[in-house]
This record gives structure tokens, C-alpha cells and sequence, in this order.
């Protein structure tokens, strides 16, 4: 270091200059760089996510039933409160899409801010299920939750309402008139596990937080379920989303991660089907009426025809390739196709152990045609948004 800088002196074009002579040129140099500053306030940043414009595509109930003790009331109101935030948040909801069903007095809509909302009444669940009727195209996703209580009578699954209750089948019945490209049902309550068999359709995934309705104390798997969506920790795969069948796995883990810290029984065991044969799939991966003794061979062969998660593992709660379109609408619908084929293949794969083997081989190889055919047409179609033809209906023929 020079004597010039010891003192306190630096050079500019040759002359000595004090730190009274920089404070002066700091002072004049600084209005010409704000409007610089200005500019690049304005502009987005690279690598920063934009917000997305709200999915218009998907429709979704939560149902928060009656909580009874003042402890259950906050822990409902809670959850609630955290999904419907999740929704409209980073999973892309439109919040007049999201309607919220709850213990409270109607009008009550602090925490439910552009959604819809009222009591958690049997008449209104089934005025909203009936209004998706005339509302949810067939290329519309639904999802239905219920954050509660359930009770099992040794014959019939109810779900705790303000006033009187629905039992599961008269679910199954409303939703069976609603019209959905796919319908993820999400049964968070105890005695929950009665609803797996009324609810199994075709393109339906149903979760149940427990695997009976024997099992009726109050479940965990809601608050671990609501971590895999919050924390991203759900993402097992590490695609940068979270499936309803990650979101499945991590919440049984935790679950029974508390049991085993606490060193207790389970009380709890949640359940995922998605092929329509309400036998349900445990987080071991086995189909859970394999324990039971009565029938089990007939169970284990209906099992290797079919086996759930392959539905389940394709479908996300988020919206992210259909934002990403950015309002291209022909980019969207061959997204959207993308999306659905990869769901055909996953079940087609859970199928294999049912196929002759020529048979499978020929119906993967037509849909992983047509997928690689897909991807191929997005990806020119981002590159070139004005590149407007369509893929080819028939598979592979631009490969020939």
C-alpha cells in the first residue's frame, strides 16, 4: 500500500484526491445512475418465478366437518385453513373454483378470502356436488377433501356434518352424475377406510386415512399429508412436484415415524385406490385385503391383475405444465394429452402381469410412441409458438 492511500489519498488521472473531493463526485454521479436503477427494478428477474395465471381446469371441495371438542375445532380449522392456502397458492387454484364447506356460521370468510364458502351441511354438499354437475366439463379435474370426524356403525360409513349426515354411498351417487376428466377424493377423517369401496370408480383416485371403519380414533395423516404439499419434501422423485402417490408415502411415513418415536400401536393405516376395485393399496404397496384370511386367494389373484398407484403417480395437485403453456391454448391441450397417456401408461404397467406378453409389448410401444411424439411437438412448439400443425394422429408415422 502506498503512502498516497495511507493518508487517506487516492489517485484519479494523476491528481491527488482527499475523501472530500470523492464525497462531491459520489454526490454528482448518483442521479444519473437512477434511472438505470430504475430499469432494472422493473424488469423480471432471470430465474425468478413469475406468478402464474390461476387453473381454470380444476375444481375442488374441502368439507370441514364438526369438531366437537374446542381441540378438534382448532386442529380443523387449522388444516383447513393451510390447504385452501395451498390451493389457491402455489398449486394454482382459481379461488372461485374452491369451495369451502365449515363448521362456522356462513359468511364467516376471514381465512377463505375468493371462495365461496358455507356451512358444512348435508343440503350443501349437496347443492355444490349437483352445481358441478352443469358445471365441470369432461376435461375438468375434481378434488373433494374432508378434514373430521367419520363414524362406523358396523354397517355404514358416515361423515360428521352440522346436522344430519351423509353416508358414503350417497356420496358415490352424487359423484357418480358429476362428469370429470379425473377425480381425486381425499378422506382425512377417522373410520375414513369405509369410504375406499363406495367412492372406487374409473379415473377416481381415493385416499382414506385409515383402512377401516374399526379404526376411529382421530388420524394424523392430514397434518403430514399438508407437509408433503407445504415443505416440497414430498417430492420423493425430485421432479420439482408432488403426486397424490408421493403425497401418499410421505404422510404414512411420518405417520409412522410419530407412532414409533411415541412407542405406540398405529391406529391408523391409510389406503390409495385408483382402479376403480376398491381393494386399496397400503403404504407397503400391498393391497390391503391380502391380510385378511377369508377369500385370499380369489383377493391375491384380482390383485396381479390390477395393482393401484399407477394413476395416483400422475397426478398432481399443481398446475404447473398447463401455466407453463403461458395461454397457449393449442400447447395446453397437448399437454394436457401428455399428462393422460403418461397415466394410461403407468396403469397399463400395473396391468402387465395379466397381459400375454406380445400384447403388452405391442400396447406400451404404441404409447411410448405416441408419448416421445408428444414431447417432441411441445418442445418445437415452445421453441416456435407459431408452429401451429398438430401431432400426427397416427403414432410413429412421422418417424417412418
Amino acid at each position: 500500500m502506498g503512502a498516497a492511500e495511507t493518508a487517506g489519498i487516492v489517485l484519479r488521472k494523476g491528481r491527488p484526491e482527499t475523501p472530500e473531493t470523492m464525497e462531491r463526485h459520489r454526490k454528482r454521479s448518483l442521479p444519473c445512475c437512477l434511472p438505470l436503477l430504475a430499469l432494472l427494478l422493473s424488469c423480471p428477474l432471470a430465474g425468478v418465478a413469475q406468478p402464474w395465471p390461476p387453473d381454470r381446469e380444476k375444481h375442488a371441495l374441502i368439507i370441514s366437518g364438526i369438531g366437537g371438542e374446542e381441540g378438534y375445532q382448532q386442529q380443523f380449522r387449522d388444516w383447513t385453513a393451510r390447504l385452501h392456502k395451498l390451493l389457491i397458492g402455489r398449486l394454482g387454484f382459481a379461488p372461485e373454483r374452491v369451495t369451502v364447506l365449515t363448521e362456522a356460521p356462513a359468511g364467516d370468510t376471514a381465512a377463505f378470502g375468493g371462495s365461496p364458502q358455507a356451512r358444512s351441511t348435508a343440503a350443501e354438499v349437496r347443492r355444490v356436488l349437483n352445481e358441478w354437475q352443469g358445471a365441470v366439463t369432461p376435461r375438468q379435474q375434481i378434488f373433494l377433501f374432508f378434514i373430521g370426524h367419520g363414524t362406523f356403525d358396523g354397517q355404514v360409513g358416515k361423515f360428521n356434518l352440522v346436522g344430519p349426515d351423509l353416508t358414503a354411498a350417497e356420496y358415490g351417487e352424487l359423484l357418480a352424475r358429476v362428469r370429470a376428466a379425473r377425480t381425486t377424493i381425499l378422506q382425512l377423517a377417522s373410520a375414513s377406510g369405509e369410504f375406499l369401496k363406495p367412492l372406487a370408480a374409473s379415473d377416481r383416485i381415493v385416499l382414506t386415512a385409515t383402512r377401516s371403519g374399526m379404526e376411529q380414533n382421530a388420524p394424523k395423516f392430514a397434518e403430514y399429508f399438508l407437509k408433503a404439499l407445504e415443505s416440497g419434501d414430498g417430492d420423493l422423485d425430485k421432479n420439482g412436484r408432488v403426486s397424490v402417490y408421493e403425497a401418499f408415502q410421505f404422510a404414512n411415513q411420518g405417520v409412522a415415524d410419530l407412532y414409533r418415536q411415541a412407542g405406540k400401536l398405529a391406529t391408523e393405516h391409510a389406503l390409495l385406490d385408483d382402479t376403480g376395485d376398491g381393494v386399496g393399496l397400503s403404504a407397503s404397496g400391498e393391497p390391503e385385503q391380502k391380510r385378511k384370511p377369508e377369500g385370499e386367494t380369489e383377493v391375491k389373484a384380482a390383485s396381479v391383475a390390477v395393482a393401484d398407484g399407477g394413476l395416483a403417480r400422475t397426478t398432481y395437485f399443481d398446475s404447473l405444465p398447463q401455466q407453463e403453456a403461458g395461454g397457449d391454448s393449442v400447447l395446453a391441450k397437448w399437454i394436457e394429452e401428455r399428462m393422460r397417456l403418461e397415466g394410461a401408461i403407468e396403469q397399463l404397467k400395473s396391468r402387465r402381469p395379466s397381459l400375454a406378453p406380445a400384447e403388452y409389448a405391442t400396447q406400451i410401444e404404441k404409447m411410448l410412441i405416441e408419448l416421445a411424439r408428444l414431447g417432441r411437438a411441445i418442445r418445437q412448439r415452445r421453441q416456435s409458438p407459431a408452429s401451429g400443425a398438430p401431432p400426427s394422429a397416427n403414432p410413429g408415422e412421422e418417424d417412418r
